[in-house]
């Protein structure tokens, strides 16, 4: 029975987390010297946010910020977003967006997505996938992300 015990503690540890990024939000506010700004809106539970970016000239991402309003799991996502990918290129930001709405929106292992980079802490979001409207939630900031980096001048949406 130990392994129930593990993963109810795991997922005890991993609401937790989304909890404390949901009430206290990482690099939340906007940056002014942006380079890169994406709106998105998930008008299914009316999550908005504006994101914005800080790309240096060898296309590394040094600063991340974002504003907005929604949901629990839509602000701590968009904190772990930014947390996830402060100081990453472009093309690696780009690949986590694809691998963390791929694995939210499936039922994809960490095997078949390997993006290079370490996205572990980000399980705390895949219980999301058992509501698959809260899917929506919790991809909101990474379609930002995806749009800002495209340099997307269309609101991102979850829809």
């Amino acid at each position: 029975m130990t392994g129930v015990s593990d993963n109810s503690e795991l997922k005890d540890l991993y609401r937790e987390l989304i909890l404390d990024h949901a009430r206290k939000p990482r690099n939340f506010g906007r940056l002014e010297n942006a380079t890169h700004v994406a709106e998105g809106i998930n008008p299914l539970c009316g999550d908005k946010l504006s994101l914005y970016l800080l790309v240096d000239s060898e296309q590394r991402i040094t600063e991340a910020g974002f504003e907005g309003s929604g949901c629990a799991i839509s602000m701590a996502s968009a904190s772990l977003m930014t947390e996830t990918i402060s100081d990453l290129s472009v093309t690696d930001a780009d690949t986590c967006y694809k691998a963390v709405t791929t694995r939210l929106a499936t039922n994809t292992s960490d095997s078949e997505l390997e993006p290079g980079i370490d996205l572990s802490y980000l399980k705390a979001l895949d219980g999301v996938r058992e509501y698959p409207s809260r899917v929506k939630c919790a991809t909101l900031a990474w379609h930002a992300l995806h749009a800002a980096l495209s340099d997307s001048q269309a609101t991102a949406t979850t829809e």
